[in-house]
């Protein structure tokens, strides 16, 4: 049913369209670093997330249980990723095990260049996603904010990219606000923030820059109370995406009387 407000005016927003694939939630949600499983699975459904990213080399806990015992396949797409590869042979390879296992031909790829900082090398990641695009997978790329380096990756064939806000686990938030937004006006792909989100305000500013989507792990994993922060994060996605579409006023350097300045 088509939300509507109390005008009678549409109201509900289009979905998000990565590749051939539809989402309702424009929020991805990751499943590392929760302090057990089950938070974890409470954390997923309080988030509203149709999308869970998994990294394809933490999939067994142990040696009698998998992560996939715990998250309801039939309702979330499921989006592996290439978490720990540092280079592009070592990507794909995980990228085919993904693919071969079953979990999905969408994936999110990670080439990391440096084990300090974990910003993407973004030589190999190029390389990756054209050679991935090549083979049919629907690739969502995992970059630094570089709009130039972005518009490398969206000519590569990448179906959505994806643009570090901070680095991954800093909970710094949106760190440059500008490169955001150039990358925003030449994208003809989704533009989803990934990584560095703290805070439901993060998530906020990222979609209210005309962003497409967030995807985040440790904001709500590591927070004191994840399921409540998970709530948090839906509901910053969805204030910040309704305030994009909204327009916000321009912002001025003087004051500008709400009232009539004459009267009438």
């Amino acid at each position: 049913m088509l939300a509507v407000d109390k005008i009678g005016k549409n109201i509900e927003d289009e979905k998000l369209k990565v590749g051939r694939y539809e989402f309702t939630s424009r929020l991805f949600v990751g499943t590392g670093k929760y302090s057990s499983m089950e938070i974890m699975v409470d954390a997923l459904e309080a988030s509203g997330t149709d999308v869970v990213t998994v990294a394809v080399r933490r999939v067994k806990i142990n040696e009698t249980t998998s992560l996939f015992d715990y998250i309801d396949t039939k309702k979330y797409k499921i989006l592996p990723n290439t978490a720990g590869c540092y280079s592009a042979d070592e990507a794909i390879r995980t990228a085919h095990l993904a693919r071969e296992t079953g979990m999905s031909d969408m994936i999110k790829l990670e080439v990391l260049g440096n084990e300090t900082t974990l910003l993407p090398d973004p030589v190999e990641t190029v390389k990756a996603t054209q050679i991935l695009v090549k083979e049919g997978f629907t690739v969502l790329v995992y970059t630094s904010d570089d709009p130039i380096i972005a518009k490398k990756l969206e000519d590569a064939g990448a179906a959505s990219v994806m643009p570090a806000g901070a680095p991954i686990g800093s909970g710094q938030g949106i760190l440059n606000k500008n490169n955001i937004r150039i990358i925003l006006e030449s994208a003809k792909v989704p533009i989803i923030v990934d990584a560095g989100v703290g805070t439901a305000s993060d998530v906020t500013i990222a979609m209210e820059l005309g962003c497409d989507g967030v995807l985040l792990n440790s904001g709500i994993a590591l927070a004191k109370d994840p399921v409540r922060m998970a709530k948090a994060m839906k509901l910053a996605c969805e204030s910040g995406r309704l305030a994009f579409l909204s327009g916000r006023i321009p912002k001025r350097l003087y004051a500008k009387a709400s009232s009539p300045e004459k009267d009438f």
